[in-house]
């Protein structure tokens, strides 16, 4: 069965076709750093993980890039409010944007997202972002106005085809503000005229600094070409950010961006989305990798597939917990009988290899790549994953693999079964490596709660001026290895080796 996946562009699911055969290039759409990472900024490095794993055990050669943006309005204005002053403005963004950078580096390695093979930062990519920018102008698809230099939406006849929106209708979600630059609402801005003090790049149109859009289209061509495979995203992105991706990339080069538009959705929590424009929403990464461990998340954010919405709970994480503790009950199991360690099994590398299995290991095995094959269905895969679980344990129970002396046949088939779940288990980047102990899970699970616990006390301490007392539990925990960093937003915590 062929690799089918479902295409935004054309609404439809289509055969995996590729500009070159047997390579795929794929760039997804990665965060602007003003802010430490949160769980929904997790969802699209680890589904688009999780796709690459698949692409390259199908036989396919993939490039995959992630960009940073490192430059924005949110970076500007983040510092601002934190005092920043025109004279320390530019570096207090930088240093911002390297702080909340290396988090986010954190937390992908720690769910296992460790398929990224170039994560480019918009500052590094200016002079072909004013490159595309002055060729767009030279087209005619795009005009300097006041510093600022915007794309004209007008003098692209398919602008909307991603969002499937007529002109109008974009154009009546659009508006122009009193003393607008732009000459009609839906024109979006390439270049940025900067103001005193901001981040700024010398321009033919004078000291500023790149639009959202442009820095992708520029960072995608430079590393792929101007004609890829994949693009990926958040469904929140399709428009504007991907529609004026395709509208200025394909004016510029004149061929087909991208032939594939994958957006994943939204990670909710109580029925809104989470965003960092509602703080009750938030859950950090860091937090949640304090009470969790980094399998049960990442199969949270593989339990659907990956177009639907997934609904973040914390009985749903606990529930998780508690399913993933069967694997590795097993995995004990499967070491006591064949003295071997799950973890050190060689599963195969392809999808067409395998060896003798028992039958209904067979059949599973099959549902899971049918399942990856129509358009990357994680949450059939991950299904199928606890069939095979059950399927293996009845027949230890079946064969009484659990008393020796044990026929070495029957041992060789519950190995070959054992080893496609380690196979199938890491297309999903699951239980790659053993886990902590469960008195060290369930101390892990404590450390979140008791750390913000004595932060809170502490907090009630300096509040009531008892300031020696809350001076003392800072010392103690600086002692144990723990930061405390009071802010404007109130304190924060963090672990650090001692």
């Amino acid at each position: 069965m062929p690799i089918r996946l479902y295409n935004t562009l054309t609404q439809t699911k289509e055969d995996l076709q590729t500009v070159v055969p047997g390579r795929v290039g794929m760039y997804v759409c990665g965060p602007t750093v003003y802010s430490f990472s949160h769980i929904g900024h997790m969802v699209g490095p680890v589904i688009f993980d999780t796709i690459k794993r698949y692409l390259v055990y199908s036989g396919y050669e993939v490039t995959w890039v992630v960009n940073i943006t490192d430059v924005d309005d949110k970076l500007i204005q983040r510092v601002q409010a934190e005092g920043a002053t025109p004279a320390d403005m530019a570096a207090r963004v930088k240093a911002l944007a390297e702080t909340v950078t290396a988090d986010y580096l954190d937390c992908l390695k720690a769910l296992g997202v460790d398929g990224i093979d170039q994560m480019p930062r918009a500052t590094e990519h200016i002079p072909g972002i004013l490159e595309i920018t002055q060729g767009l102008i030279e087209k005619g698809n795009a005009y300097a106005s006041g510093g600022d230099v915007y794309f004209d939406v007008t003098t692209d006849a398919d602008y909307g085809k991603l969002s499937h929106r007529d002109f109008e209708e974009l154009e009546a979600g659009a508006r122009v503000d009193p003393g607008d630059k732009k000459r009609n609402p839906g024109d979006f801005a390439l270049w940025k005229g900067s103001k005193p003090g901001e981040p700024a790049w010398d321009s033919p149109w004078g000291p500023g600094r790149p639009g959202w859009h442009i820095e992708c289209s520029a960072m995608s061509m430079k590393l792929l070409g101007p004609h890829f495979d994949i693009h990926g995203g958040g469904l929140d992105l399709v428009f504007p950010h991907h529609e004026n991706e395709v509208a200025q990339s394909e004016c510029y080069s004149g061929k087909p961006f991208a032939t594939y538009w994958l957006h994943n959705g939204l990670l909710t929590k109580g029925g809104k989305k989470i965003s960092k424009s509602d703080p009750e929403t938030i859950v950090e990464m860091r937090d949640l990798l304090a009470r969790h461990q980094p399998d049960t998340i990442r199969a949270l954010l593989l339990s659907s597939h990956y177009r639907r919405p997934i609904d973040y709970s914390n009985d749903r994480l606990d529930e998780l917990d508690r399913a993933l503790r069967g694997f590795r009950t097993f995995f004990d199991r499967f070491e006591r009988i064949t003295g071997q360690s799950f973890y050190s099994l060689n599963a195969s590398s392809q999808k067409t290899a395998g060896a003798e299995f028992p039958d209904e290991v067979s059949d599973l095995r099959r549902q899971f790549l049918d399942a990856m094959d129509d358009d990357f269905n994680t949450g059939g895969a991950l299904g199928v994953l606890f069939d095979l679980l059950r399927v293996l344990n009845r027949y230890a129970d079946l064969q009484q693999l659990d008393k020796p002396p044990v026929d070495a046949a029957v041992q060789a088939r519950f190995v070959a079964g054992v080893v496609t779940l380690r196979e199938l288990a890491g297309l999903l980047g699951l239980f790659r490596e053993p886990s902590k102990s469960a008195e060290a899970d369930s101390g892990d699970r404590l450390t979140g709660p008791l750390l913000d616990l004595l932060v809170s006390l502490r907090t009630s301490l300096r509040k009531s001026k008892n300031f020696a007392l809350s001076d003392e539990i800072r010392d103690r925990l600086t002692e144990l290895g723990v930061i405390l960093e009071d802010g404007a937003g109130g304190t924060r915590w963090k672990i650090t080796d001692r």
